[in-house]
């Protein structure tokens, strides 16, 4: 048998848990570590963006740096690290996002060489299939530039969703063996989930016409051909075998089913605490949710999984809840949750309000919902609960809570991940229509907790090949198409007869559900993959036979370095040092109150006139050409001392009027300024209005700050050539002969907030402006801890293409409301003067859902009754137009984090 030596698992769900593949990829990684050691190298999709920080991924930049700088060169964006589980594999996070302006080349290309169909692939398709094609690609730079022909690699992608990866190597790097793993197939979970019978008629479907009728013709199209085209093609049960030889028009390889490793079970004392604090916490949600106290003795239950109401069985399970709620057979109360995450937009207040504070729910409060529901009424699990009349009162024996929230342990109510809180359930319940295999289940088991699952879970129907003596708590009940009244009246008889056992009896059951799932520990079941990774290596050395033998094509080796008499320059900023009789100058100079005043720019007149005129007035260049003798001479002279006098004066008293307490504080934000021309921040009317607009508001005593972007180049000079040409200029600012002051911290380091942008962070600074009473804050992303392309972001004023631009316009929008964040600043109104700065509005939302615990149709109301939209050009030539391509790229995750 072939065994590799590297082996490269992708995933959507690596560091990103969605579903039951999270659990597969994570739990069988220390089996395969046991032999491969760091030679496993997993690969996701780097989705979190801006303050989120992936719970599951700690970066390592001692990792490959070599080639990662390569990659980079390459166009991949990626991260590496280790995965936060036991065994701590490697993981490549890549933001894929570069690529999608790519995407119609790629599909094209795929057309062309597999008949892939993308065309009518939406956003669900496009965004993972561009994943795929990227983690495919890394597969293929990391074998170039670190491994020989020596070496046997197995690039494994799993679902649908990675299978461009296959296509990618098949097409590019022929030298590495493909493995592909479905877990569904796009068909028949789509079948199921639409009503029909699945089984019972599985050999009438074509998967390419059903793809057509469900409008799902790409991932069909990607899932066959990627099975066709890999290796090796395996799926995780006997069931889905059946599916995928009907729909793919291909016989698996080899059923790898799903194991686990129990390593994330508690044990001992540990395991009774936990127990015991996730019983409290249940009672306690349940109690502050129904208004009163239950009773000492109560068995919690719970079903739990993605949102397929149907293929999941929750109607099922509802179903079953209401035929026990009117057994009279029933003992003890019941309590069931149904953990399955929806359409949420966050914990509910007052619900938070009473499990902190106490106090009853009135009469018209929601008793089921946990979380805010987006189109509650349409929603078909609380449907199906009025339907069954469990309307949580008292007197009823059976009593439902929905929880649509993913348990990650910050979702606002219970604050415990899923296993924290499953592990204090007395009963677990998946009747599955549509499993292919069905790890809920199997983690109950091993969590001691007695579980009832259907026939139709690839989990449940192996337990009984295995032919594993369950206790009564412990069912796999028989499903198929037409036996739905069987089914409930079969859990509604084991949630009865369970709910009235003592302890003992649990006891027992806990010990028996335990033993079950040992049978399903990785160490039984690893071998099937290397059985599937032999086969593909097969291949694979035999193509390798036609290929000559490749050497590395980079030696990344470590270099003693040595100290060198070659001088080392250093950046020194050197200010000029005024006589303290006229130390107030600088200040002025820095606050463009002068600008607009004619006798503060007299006294910087008088300092010298030729001078003045040479440093085009601008006062804090000139201040850097007067001696320290002149400096003397003018402290001898009345009438300059009077003058400087009399503009002090004035200009303290301009500064210290009151603002009026009852008008609104305003934010302006505008891509340009034109304040004077000793700030080269704008090109024509647009700021030169945004100036004026400033110098206005600071006159007439208005509560005002702007924020705008600190360019190194500002807009382009034209001149004419002696041949009449148009010449365009760019002149670079001297930031130390300008009024702007860098901002930093009590350390003297500057101050800066992020803002992510595909596969890195840049870092932005902020420099302050005095426009008189007004603070103009200015962005700049011109550090030397940003990448280069990311320190020009800040350097022209218009310039460039469009993708240049939405960044520039990021950094205004988000970046600028993040600065008034960072700094402290609150205000009324946001005026957007034009649309340049846009983004504010989406950033603003995002933050009040975040900070201030709001919904988002609560939030959307606030920024619109807060904001002032300013336009100058109402014509489609004068407005910036992002395509799809770009708003995903650089805003796909907001739709996320808003909740919409």
């Amino acid at each position: 048998m072939l065994k590799p030596n590297y082996i490269f698992e992708t995933s959507w769900e690596v560091c990103n848990k969605v579903g039951g593949i999270h659990t597969v990829v994570s739990t069988k990684a220390i089996s395969l570590q046991k032999e491969l050691k760091d030679g496993l190298i997993m690969i996701g999709p780097d989705l979190h963006r801006e303050d989120s920080i992936n719970p599951e991924f700690e970066e390592d930049n001692s990792l490959f740096p070599e080639w990662k700088k390569n990659a980079e060169r390459e166009g991949l964006r990626i991260k590496i690290g280790r995965w936060k589980i036991v065994g701590k594999p490697i993981v490549i996070l890549v933001d894929f996002t570069p690529f999608i302006a790519e995407k119609n080349e790629v599909f094209e290309r795929f057309w062309n060489l597999y008949q892939l169909d993308s065309l009518s692939g939406q956003w669900d398709y496009i965004e993972p299939a561009i994943f795929g094609y990227a983690a495919g690609r890394i597969v293929e730079s990391f074998y170039k530039s670190n491994l020989t022909a020596n070496d046997k690699v197995i690039a494994h992608f799993h679902e649908w969703m990675t299978g461009t990866g296959v296509l990618y190597l098949k097409d590019k790097a022929t030298y590495i063996a493909t493995a592909f793993t479905t877990h569904a197939t796009a068909i028949g979970r789509s079948i199921a989930g639409n009503g029909l019978p699945l089984y019972s008629k599985l050999d009438t479907y074509n998967g390419d016409l059903k793809a057509k009728e469900f409008n799902i013709i790409s991932k069909q199209s990607l899932e066959k051909i990627s099975a066709q085209q890999a290796d090796v093609y395996t799926t995780v049960s006997e069931i889905t075998a059946k599916e995928c030889s009907q729909f793919h028009e291909k016989d698996v390889d080899l059923v790898t089913p799903n194991g686990f490793e129990d390593d994330f079970v508690p044990i001992g004392a540990d395991f009774d605490k936990k127990r015991t604090t996730a019983r409290n916490k249940l009672r306690e949600v349940a109690e502050a949710l129904f208004g009163y106290n239950l009773p000492k003795n109560v068995k919690f239950v719970a079903s739990s999984g993605r949102y397929e109401f149907s293929n999941k069985g929750l109607d099922v399970f509802v179903d079953a809840l209401g035929k026990a709620n009117k057994d009279e057979k029933l003992g003890q109360n019941t309590i069931a949750f149904v953990l399955v995450p929806a359409n949420n937009y966050g914990a509910r207040k007052d619900l938070l309000h009473r499990l902190e504070k106490g106090g009853s729910p009135s009469p018209n409060e929601n008793n089921v919902l946990t979380h805010y529901l987006h189109d509650a009424e349409w929603d078909p699990t609380l449907n199906k609960i009025a339907e069954n009349e469990l309307k949580n009162n008292e007197n009823d024996k059976v009593k439902v809570i929905f929880v649509p929230v993913y348990l990650n342990g910050e979702d606002g109510i219970f604050n415990l991940n899923y296993w924290d809180l499953l592990i204090g359930f007395d009963l677990s319940v998946f009747p599955s229509y549509y499993e292919p295999w069905g790890y809920t289940p199997l983690e109950s088991l091993a969590f001691y907790i007695p579980t009832v699952t259907t026939t139709l879970s690839g989990f449940g129907r192996w337990i009984l090949n295995e032919g594993i003596e369950l206790s009564d708590c412990l069912k796999v009940i028989e499903r198929d198409d037409d036996n739905y009244s069987y089914v409930v009246d079969e859990i509604a008889k084991t949630i009865v007869l369970c709910s009235d056992k003592d302890e003992k009896f649990f006891k027992k059951a806990r010990k028996n559900a335990f033993d079950v799932s040992r049978i399903a520990l990785w160490k039984n079941l690893v071998k099937y993959y290397y059985e599937a990774y032999d086969i593909a290596l097969q291949k694979s050395v035999e193509r390798a036979k036609n290929i000559i033998p490749k050497e590395k094509e980079t030696e990344f080796t470590s270099m003693q370095t040595y100290k060198s008499n070659k001088p080392v320059w250093r950046e020194l900023h050197v200010k000029s040092n005024l006589s303290k009789q006229f130390i107030r100058l600088d200040e002025l100079a820095k606050n463009l109150w002068w600008s607009w005043n004619p006798i503060a720019q007299e006294l910087f007149n008088y300092l010298n006139p030729e001078k003045w005129i040479k440093s085009e007035k601008n006062p804090s260049a000139l201040l850097q050409c007067i001696t320290y003798e002149r400096f003397n001479e003018l402290g001898e002279d009345k009438q300059y001392t009077k003058l400087y006098n009399k503009v002090l004066s004035e200009f303290d008293e301009y500064l210290q009027r009151p603002y009026k307490k009852d008008e609104a504080a305003i934010a302006y934000f505008s891509m340009e300024f034109g304040i004077s021309q000793n700030l080269k921040i704008y090109s024509g009317g647009l700021g030169i209005l945004a100036g004026d607009y400033l110098k206005q508001a600071s006159d007439s005593n208005v509560d005002m700050i702007a924020v705008g972007l600190l360019y190194k180049y500002g807009y382009f000079r034209q001149h004419l050539s002696i041949k009449g040409e148009q010449q365009v200029n760019y002149l670079e600012q001297n930031f130390a002969k300008m009024p702007v002051t860098q901002l930093k911290d009590k350390n003297g380091n500057a101050i800066f907030v992020e803002l992510v942008l595909p596969g890195r962070v840049v870092k932005i600074q902020i420099w302050l402006v005095e426009v008189g009473k007004v603070k103009l804050y200015l962005l700049d992303t011109d550090r030397v801890d940003n990448q280069k392309d990311d320190r020009e972001l800040t350097w022209s004023l218009y310039g460039r293409d469009h993708d240049y631009r939405i960044k520039q316009e990021l950094i205004l929008g988000v970046g600028g409301v993040r600065v008034l964040q960072k700094l402290g600043i609150k205000k009324d109104v946001y005026h957007l003067n034009e649309g340049h700065a846009a983004f504010a509005g989406i950033e603003r939302v995002n933050q009040l859902m975040k900070k201030e615990k709001f919904s988002f149709a609560e939030s959307l109301e606030i920024v619109k009754a807060s904001s002032l939209f300013t336009t100058h050009t109402p014509v489609p030539a004068g407005h910036n137009a992002f395509s799809e391509d770009e708003i995903i790229a650089y805003l796909g995750h907001y739709p996320e984090r808003l909740k919409i």
